[in-house]
């Protein structure tokens, strides 16, 4: 994108990046994807220097409709809260891009995408990814877009994996990089409560070895346990304390297997409003991503070697204090590994009982941090 058609171009924007054969994006399987397709949006206007731009990552079940209204749900975008005037990412101040990651199922390529050599849908022959994939995918994006340096880089969940990925593979890239309930690997207990919900998918009879869409059917009961069983690992023991404890749905208990529990009828809701929007083989194939996630691995094990070109690049790194998928040890080493790597890191454990999906819900403390460092690196670059 040139400098003037970036000046023309609307303040929010949505569409597809379509990258050709020359332009194929290398896995790290040793498998090619061409053509290459990147679904994205952006917000607000990148400046004549180019220097404002904001990528956001999302998580697993995120897409790139981070603050516009869902096409397939009619919902606002899943961080409307945090973007827009007078919000820390402030479409007036920053030029805003969010994509779906490849495997994705809302545009970018993924196993729902027609493969070109057979004309059907790549179902399981769609290659295996992982996270720097879907960094390496980023960038070729970011680039198209004519962004050389991003203002800052910021994810929560599995998009703070992709914040990190990004700080080791282009930290020349970074003027600034933001994780949110990241972690430097995926643990055994995540890797467990991920295949969980994929054997639950898989054993659905209308799965058909990942075959469902060219038989016209979809395994929405087995996607949508998953979907269930994730949900409660998003949550304190709190927060579903507070929210539901042990209240009935209706005046006494059915001596069934129906929803007598209203946490029971909230789950099923989650499991069936998913699988609207969101496709099963996808499911498998992002959670296969994290679980692979190591960032370490590259560098003998030592994760400060992972961070070792990144002295320049500024970072903010936050935990929430009940949030047990991503607990608050393993921010803490990140920013010892970040620290002793010579980068400069700051950090903040944040006090909230609504566990790991803290960071998508109201929390102000969290508001104000990100404005706050924000702010101040905008001062450090020239731009407030």
């Amino acid at each position: 994108m040139t400098e003037a058609a970036a000046s023309a171009a609307p303040d929010i924007h949505g569409g597809t990046m379509r990258f050709p054969a020359a332009k194929a994006l290398r896995l790290d399987s040793g498998a090619r994807l061409a053509p290459l397709e990147i679904a994205y949006n952006t917000y607000g206007r990148l400046n004549a220097d180019r220097s404002n731009a904001v990528l956001v990552c999302h998580a697993l079940t995120g897409d790139q409709h981070l603050a516009s209204v869902h096409p397939t749900t009619g919902k606002p975008g899943w961080w409307s809260r945090m973007v827009g005037p007078g919000k820390p990412l402030d479409p007036e101040r920053h030029f805003i891009i969010c994509s779906n990651v490849i495997g994705g199922c809302m545009g970018s390529t993924g196993p729902a995408s027609i493969d070109p050599k057979t004309g059907q849908p790549y179902g399981l022959s769609f290659p295996v990814i992982t996270i720097a994939d879907m960094v390496r995918a980023q960038a070729m994006l970011v680039e198209a877009l004519g962004v050389e340096t991003l203002f800052a880089v910021i994810g929560g969940s599995m998009g703070g994996m992709q914040v990190l990925q990004w700080a080791a593979d282009y930290p020349e890239k970074l003027f600034s990089a933001i994780c949110i309930a990241g972690a430097p690997r995926h643990s055994a207990q995540n890797i467990a409560f991920h295949e969980v919900g994929r054997q639950a998918i898989m054993a659905d009879p209308d799965w058909r070895g990942g075959g469902y869409e060219r038989a016209g059917v979809r395994p929405e009961k087995g996607l949508a346990v998953a979907r269930m069983a994730a949900h409660i690992t998003y949550l304190s023991e709190a927060a579903l304390q507070r929210k539901f404890g042990r209240e009935l749905q209706r005046d006494g208990l059915s001596w069934g297997f129906d929803a007598d529990f209203q946490v029971e009828s909230y789950l099923r809701h989650q499991g069936a409003s998913f699988v609207d929007r969101f496709d099963a083989n996808s499911y498998l194939y992002i959670t296969r991503a994290m679980d692979y996630f190591d960032l370490a691995a590259k560098h003998g094990g030592a994760l400060t070697e992972a961070f070792a070109k990144a002295r320049r690049v500024r970072f903010c790194v936050l935990s929430f204090s009940s949030d047990w998928l991503y607990p608050t040890a393993e921010s803490r080493e990140v920013v010892r590994a970040l620290n002793a790597a010579g980068c400069r890191a700051s950090f903040a454990e944040i006090e909230s009982d609504k566990g790991h999906d803290a960071f998508l819900l109201d929390e102000p403390q969290l508001d104000a941090t990100l404005r706050g460092f924000l702010g101040a690196q905008a001062q450090a670059r020239g731009l407030a």
